[in-house]
C-alpha cells in the first residue's frame, strides 16, 4: 500500500480560482503524477516538495486538543491562489502530496493513540528518505509537532548524520520518553541518536514540566523564552534568534527548522496562545533559519482552523494565509542562495 497520496495536475486545479492574464501558483508547480521517481523530479528542477501531514493524533494522544488535520488543506486552498510571478514562480515547487493517515481508526485511548503516532512516524519515514535523497528540500505542513520526529530522523538517516534543530515554540516538546505523542518528537530523536543540538525560541517558562525542563538541561540544548524576551526585555528577539543560530551553527551539522504555530498571538491552533510571538517575527525567524546554507527542511505544525473563534471558515482563511506566508518566506530565502 502506498503511504503518500498524491496529488495530481487536475486535482491542483480544481483547487484554483484562475482569472484571464494571471498566473496562480497552483497552475505553475509541479506534481509528483507527472515523474517516475524524485531524481527525475529533480533533474526538472524541482528543489521544494510540499507534503501534507492530515493528523490530529499525536495532539490528542499529548492530552490535548484537535483539529490540526485541516491545517494542510487550509494551506493548499490560499497558496495555491497566490499568484505566480518573478519573485516567487513556483516551477521549483514539486506539490507532492500527503501522508495517508484517514485510514487510521478513531480511538480515545492513549494507549492506541500513541501506537497509531508510532505507525505515521513509520509512514513519515518511508515517505520523506526519498525525498531528502534526491537533494530535494520537504516543507512539512500539517498535523501535530509530533511529526518532528519522523522528518529528523528521515534526514538523519538519509545523510547519515544527527541534526542541529531550533523550534520557534512556547513548548520544548521534550517530555517523557512515555509513549509517542506530540508533546515528546525531539526527546525521541535525541534518544534514538538522530538529533545532537536542539534550541527552543519563544518558550513559555510556565508550559513546561520540570521535568522537560532538567532534561534540557542535562543535554545541553538552550532556549529563550517569551518572558526574557517579550516581557523582561532581557533581549530583543533578533538578539536571542541570532545566539541560537550560532549554537547550532557551530555543531557543524545539517539544520532542521521547526515552528508551532502555537507560538503565534491569536493564530488558530491546537494549543492557541493570546501571549506569543507576532507573526512578523515568525517570518522572520523563518527566513533568518531558512537562509542558513545548511538549513534541510521546514516544519510548520499544529495550525488547526476549527479552534477560530468565529469557525472553521474564518479560521481556515487565517491558517491557510499565515502558513502560506511562511512556506513563501521559506523558498525565497532558500532561492537566493545555492543549497549545501
Amino acid at each position: 500500500m502506498s503511504l503518500v497520496r498524491f496529488l495530481d495536475g487536475e486535482a491542483v486545479l480544481q483547487l484554483c480560482n484562475t482569472r484571464p492574464g494571471e498566473t496562480k501558483l497552483g497552475q505553475a508547480v509541479q506534481c509528483m503524477g507527472n515523474f517516475a521517481d524524485y531524481a527525475e523530479a529533480y533533474a526538472a528542477g524541482c528543489r521544494f516538495a510540499l507534503v501534507g501531514v492530515p493528523e490530529q493524533v499525536g495532539p490528542t494522544a499529548n492530552c490535548g486538543k484537535g483539529g490540526a488535520q485541516l491545517g494542510w488543506s487550509a494551506f493548499l486552498r490560499t497558496f495555491l491562489n497566490l499568484q505566480a510571478n518573478s519573485c516567487l514562480s513556483g516551477e521549483n515547487i514539486l506539490l507532492l502530496g500527503e501522508v495517508i493517515c484517514d485510514d487510521l481508526p478513531a480511538s480515545t485511548e492513549l494507549a492506541e493513540l500513541r501506537t497509531q503516532c508510532e505507525e505515521i512516524d513509520r509512514r513519515l519515514v518511508s515517505a520523506l528518505k526519498p525525498v531528502f535523497a534526491a537533494g530535494i528540500t520537504p516543507l512539512v505542513i500539517g498535523g501535530g509537532h509530533n511529526n518532528a520526529y519522523g522528518i529528523i530522523r528521515a534526514c538523519s538517516e538519509s545523510g547519515g548524520q544527527p541534526l542541529a534543530v531550533v523550534n520557534l515554540d512556547p513548548h520544548s516538546d521534550f517530555r517523557p520518553l512515555e509513549g509517542r505523542h506530540s508533546g515528546n518528537p525531539f526527546r525521541y530523536a535525541y534518544q534514538h541518536g538522530y538529533l545532537s543540538h536542539y534550541a527552543v525560541l519563544g518558550l513559555h517558562e510556565q508550559k513546561n514540566s520540570s521535568d522537560a525542563l532538567q532534561a534540557l538541561r542535562e543535554a545541553g540544548f538552550p532556549w529563550f523564552s517569551i518572558q526574557q524576551i517579550c516581557w523582561r526585555r532581557e533581549l530583543s528577539f533578533e538578539q536571542a534568534l541570532t545566539t541560537l543560530c550560532d549554537y547550532l551553527l557551530a555543531s557543524g551539522k545539517p539544520l532542521g527548522l521547526e515552528l508551532d504555530v502555537d507560538a503565534i498571538s491569536e493564530l488558530p491552533s491546537s494549543a492557541m496562545t493570546f501571549a506569543g510571538v507576532n507573526l512578523n517575527d515568525a517570518l522572520y525567524y523563518v527566513h533568518h533559519i531558512a537562509s542558513q546554507a545548511n538549513t534541510q527542511y521546514l516544519h510548520l505544525a499544529e495550525g488547526a482552523p476549527e479552534r477560530h473563534p468565529a469557525g472553521i471558515e474564518a479560521g481556515s482563511r487565517v491558517v491557510g494565509q499565515a502558513l502560506s506566508e511562511l512556506v513563501c518566506t521559506f523558498i525565497k530565502a532558500r532561492s537566493e542562495r545555492p543549497q549545501a
